[in-house]
């Protein structure tokens, strides 16, 4: 038997790909707004982290 012939089965299967297309569209919108908000002196920060001094001797 096929995976889709269990899901026909099963009442109100149809809502699933609605509620995840939603919280898909919903989590990229918040992260994409997110991102035009910062900002530019947090994402000069950052975009720094990895190559700063501060961060490599806090960890020796």
């Amino acid at each position: 038997m096929k995976f889709i012939n269990y899901l026909e089965h099963i009442t109100g299967v149809s809502i699933y790909p609605l509620i995840s297309l939603l919280v898909f569209f919903l989590f990229f919108t918040a992260l994409t707004i997110g991102v035009l908000k910062a900002s530019k002196k947090y994402m000069v920060a950052m975009k720094n982290i990895p190559l700063s001094d501060e961060n490599n001797n806090k960890n020796n």
